[in-house]
């Protein structure tokens, strides 16, 4: 039986993720870290509103080992609906659009001009950022949205769902352990747009169990194929280098790229501005010949 070998590390004069992106076959993956990186709340302040919504004992906050997940189950149990949370969220988590047309990552990830671009994060920060250059984007949080798109605008495709429809939102325990059998029709449409096409990932801590899963079944897809030769290739960029996560994920067919500095902000920018460059650089894609 043969063994898998990685794929080698990007050196220097490797660009095959800035072809791709030049190609306009890439497809970006964004987390929660571009996000944070305008303000957005942290997860501690969600935890803190459901707990005083449900006049939990603040004791019981401190020595409970539950994720947010879980907590937000139990207050769906409660109060019968998810939707009172949804709505908080939504108010609370609004970012002011001076502060999204200020971002330099948002400003750098509208550059790159990917075609499709998929996020795990609720807010409308994305959106924002292609309306402030008056570039036309698709939002799509459902199989209704996937059906109604047609145009060739930029797909923003919110994986954990969007404020606008209640019943898209992966928020609470149930919601996550439903999609761990990626089948939901977004999960469908990922692996549809995600075969044929480089990834980037980006802002996403690697301890996500839900992420892991997903580059690990993308893997399992192609092994399954006997065309794993042929897959293109998926990157995920980490702030610091880190040698575990880079042979682990290495197994499993992905390039682990890393920052030159301890901000992860920074290092993020740092990174895509680079992309940016290495993009503008490369000569146009031929054009068809008659």
């Amino acid at each position: 039986m043969s063994q898998h070998v990685a794929p080698p590390p990007l050196s220097p004069n490797d660009d095959d993720l800035a072809r791709a992106i030049k190609r306009g076959n890439a497809v970006l993956f964004v987390g929660a870290g571009v996000s944070m990186s305008v303000g957005l709340p942290s997860w501690r302040s969600l935890v803190m509103h459901m707990a005083e919504e449900l006049r939990l004992p603040p004791e019981l906050l401190d020595s409970a080992d539950f994720s947010y997940q879980t907590l937000a189950e139990f207050y769906r149990l409660q109060l019968g609906s998810i939707g009172p949370l949804r709505s908080w969220m939504d108010r609370n988590w609004h970012i002011e659009r001076e502060a999204v047309e200020q971002s330099r990552l948002h400003n750098l990830i509208v550059s790159l001009d990917f075609p499709i671009i998929y996020t795990t994060n609720y807010d409308r920060n994305l959106e924002v950022a292609f309306d402030i250059r008056g570039l036309p984007f698709e939002r799509i949080a459902n199989a209704r949205d996937i059906a109604a798109s047609k145009s060739s605008a930029t797909q923003i495709v919110k994986f954990h769902g969007d404020f606008d429809d209640d019943a898209s939102l992966v928020l609470a325990e149930t919601d996550y352990f439903n999609r761990l059998s990626f089948d939901s029709a977004l999960d469908i449409k990922f692996q549809a747009d995600a075969l044929g096409r480089t990834i980037l990932f980006i802002g996403y801590s690697m301890s996500d169990v839900n992420i892991r899963l997903l580059l690990h079944r993308l893997w399992k897809t192609w092994q399954r194929s006997g065309y794993e030769r042929d897959r293109p290739r998926s990157f995920v960029f980490m702030p610091t280098a880190n040698i575990i996560e880079e042979a682990v994920l290495g197994s499993w067919g992905i390039t682990v790229l890393h920052g030159d500095t301890p901000d992860p902000e920074e290092a993020l920018a740092r990174f895509l501005q680079d992309l940016c460059n290495r993009v503008a650089a490369l000569p146009d894609p031929a054009e068809p010949t008659a």
